[in-house]
């Protein structure tokens, strides 16, 4: 982990071209060992597994093992830029390593097909409301709703509520007093609907993880309490038999 944030503050201070040009060999050496290390860790690991199969059953491992054998495939390529991309996501091996965030990741990713039913709701609203807005405000507003698709775009401005009011609304709102009902339909509908139904499904998949890894831990508790149990009784047959 400490690792981890070292090539965080390195990555973060290449950022500032006069130090980075001033200091290539330096940034170059000190990725080449984090590199290694991390190389070092994984062939640890993989060594430390029963079998190969069973290694990259995990998707975390599969995620940690990408990352690392990418700085090696790209190590002799002309990509500065790929190459530096490249270290900014070995910050991502800390979802990897801390528990708590990998749970919460995992959880996150559960939630994927459920939003797929919300996506396409999204969509269909979105959809409607781009073309009605484009034949009411086509000819009011042709920077905002000319076409589907600067409609599309004004809208999903207008859904995360950045300056909608001010900058998109108003301006329509001079000319045509009855616009805000539109604007305001989609908002309510768009914005407190839809993105509360997100909210919901991610929180529901949250709990639902955090009660099957709380079962799990339970579960775990138990076969240990009996096998303790078993090994008592074993060793008391044991001494029984040896005192006889």
């Amino acid at each position: 982990m400490t690792l981890i944030l070292i090539n965080a503050v390195i990555v973060g201070i290449e950022t500032y071209e006069h130090i980075y040009q001033g200091n290539q060999m330096l940034f170059f050496t000190l990725d080449r060992v984090l590199l290694w290390i991390f190389t070092v860790e994984i062939v640890i690991r993989l060594l430390a597994t029963p079998s190969l199969r069973y290694f990259f059953k995990s998707g975390w491992n599969w995620f940690d093992f990408l990352i690392v054998a990418a700085g090696h495939l790209f190590a002799g390529a002309h990509f500065v830029t790929v190459l530096r991309v490249l270290r900014v996501l070995r910050v991502f091996r800390a979802v990897s390593i801390i528990p708590s965030l990998r749970r919460l990741v995992d959880a996150l990713m559960r939630t994927i097909p459920s939003l797929g039913n919300i996506l396409l709701l999204m969509g269909i609203i979105f959809y409607i409301f781009a073309v009605i807005g484009t034949m009411l405000f086509q000819s009011t507003a042709p920077e905002y709703f000319g076409n589907l698709q600067l409609s599309l775009l004004t809208l999903f401005q207008v859904v995360t509520l950045e300056s909608w009011a001010s900058q998109v609304m108003r301006p329509i709102f001079e000319e045509l007093w009855w616009s805000w009902i539109y604007f305001i339909g989609f908002i309510l509908v768009g914005t407190f609907v839809i993105f509360n139904l997100f909210i919901g499904v991610i929180v529901s998949n949250v709990e639902k993880s955090e009660k099957e890894e709380d079962t799990s831990e339970d579960d775990t508790k138990e076969e240990l309490k009996q096998l303790r149990t078993e090994i008592k009784e074993l060793k008391d047959l044991l001494n029984e038999q040896y005192n006889r």
